[in-house]
C-alpha cells in the first residue's frame, strides 16, 4: 500500500438527502476498492465514517443504515486488490455470502475477508464497527501457508478477548496516535489475530467445554426453530462447524443429536401443556422440524418409552394434569 497519513471523518449529512446513497457508495469505494451497492432505501440514507490511514494500515470506523456491498468478478478484474479486510462489528449484524457458503458476523466476533474473491455482504440498519485493511504479506508471513479461516473468530474469550481490547483502544484513540504508534499497535493486532488463527480449532479441555456449554445453551434457547442446524449454531456463535462438532464429540455426541434431544424435550412439554392442547401431534412435530410423523413417533418412543399420543392421553386423564406435568 502507498497511502499518505490521514485522519478524517465524513457523513452523508454533508449532502442533500436524495444524493446521500450515491455519496456513500463513492465514499466507501475510495476507502476500499470497486464495489457494487444495493440500498433497501435510497431515501435519506444515513452513514458516518471515521478514517485513520498510514502507508501501512487503514482503519475505517463506520455506522450506517442497511446496505449490501457486492464484489463480483468484473469488479475484481477492473480493480484488483490483494489486501485483507478485518471486519469487526460493534453493533448490528453482517451476513456474508461467498462461493464457500453463508455466514454471519455479530458483535463479539471478527472476520478476515479477502476481497480478491467474489462476495456479498449485507449490513442491517444501525450497524456500527471497524474495518482494518491489512496487507496480504503481513498475514501470509505470519501464518506460513496456513489458509485464513472463512468463519468468524471469537472475541469473547482468551486471545480473542485480548484482541478485542486492542481493537477498541485503537479505534477510540486512532486520531491521537502518531503514525508510528498507530502502525505499532496495528502490528500487535495482526500478531494476535494470526496467533488466534494458528490456535484453531479449540483443542484444550477448557476450550472444548466452553464451546460445548455455549452451544448447548444456544440450542436450548432456539430448539423451537424448525430450521436449526449445527451450521446455524456455529454461524450464530462465531465458531466453525468443525469446532462445534469437536466439542460435542469430546463428550460422545453430535450437534444433530443435541438438537434432536432438545426438540424431543420441547415436544414432550408441549404435549403436556394446556397452551398446546388445540394443536395436533402432527402440528407439534412439524413445528419443531421433524420431517415426518413416523420419524417423530419413533424417536419420541425411544427417548421417553411411550408414544406422543399415549403421553397426551395420560396427561388428559390425570386427576391433576399439572402434577403429571411436573
Amino acid at each position: 500500500m502507498n497511502r499518505a497519513a490521514i485522519a478524517d471523518s465524513a457523513t452523508t449529512r454533508a449532502v442533500d438527502p436524495h444524493e446521500r446513497a450515491d455519496y456513500w457508495a463513492d465514499l466507501i469505494s475510495t476507502y476500499h476498492c470497486r464495489l457494487g451497492y444495493r440500498f433497501p432505501s435510497r431515501t435519506d440514507f444515513q452513514g458516518h465514517t471515521q478514517v485513520r490511514r498510514t502507508d501501512a494500515y487503514q482503519l475505517v470506523g463506520w455506522k450506517s443504515d442497511a446496505v449490501t456491498y457486492l464484489r463480483n468478478p468484473s469488479h475484481i478484474r477492473g480493480d484488483p486488490d490483494d489486501d485483507y479486510r478485518l471486519i469487526v462489528p460493534f453493533a448490528g449484524q453482517l451476513s456474508f455470502r461467498t462461493d464457500d457458503g453463508y455466514g454471519i458476523l455479530a458483535p463479539g466476533t471478527m472476520g478476515l475477508v479477502a476481497v480478491n474473491r467474489p462476495y456479498a455482504m449485507t449490513m442491517s440498519d444501525g450497524t456500527h464497527g471497524v474495518i482494518i485493511t491489512i496487507a496480504r504479506k503481513e498475514i501470509e508471513h505470519r501464518l506460513n501457508r496456513v489458509v485464513p479461516p472463512n468463519h468468524p473468530l471469537d472475541l469473547t474469550t482468551g486471545l480473542g478477548r485480548v484482541t478485542d481490547g486492542i481493537l477498541g483502544g485503537l479505534y477510540s484513540e486512532c486520531a491521537a496516535l502518531t503514525d508510528l504508534q498507530f502502525d505499532n499497535v496495528s502490528e500487535r493486532l495482526v500478531d494476535l489475530l494470526c496467533m488466534q488463527i494458528l490456535g484453531e480449532p479449540a483443542s484444550s479441555p477448557t476450550q472444548l467445554a466452553h464451546v460445548e456449554a455455549t452451544a448447548r445453551r444456544y440450542i436450548h434457547d432456539h430448539a423451537g426453530d424448525p430450521g436449526l442446524t449445527g451450521t446455524h449454531v456455529a454461524a450464530a456463535l462465531g465458531w466453525s462447524l468443525r469446532q462445534i462438532q469437536l466439542a460435542f464429540s469430546n463428550v460422545g455426541t453430535t450437534p444433530s443429536e443435541v438438537i434432536r434431544e432438545e426438540r424431543l424435550r420441547l415436544a414432550r412439554d408441549r404435549l403436556r401443556s394446556p397452551a398446546y392442547q388445540h394443536r395436533s401431534i402432527t402440528d407439534i412435530a412439524s413445528d419443531l422440524g421433524f420431517g415426518s410423523m413416523s420419524s417423530f413417533s419413533k424417536a419420541f418412543r425411544r427417548r421417553f418409552d411411550t408414544t406422543p399420543g399415549q403421553l397426551r392421553e395420560d396427561w388428559r386423564a390425570a386427576p391433576d394434569p399439572a402434577a403429571l406435568q411436573r
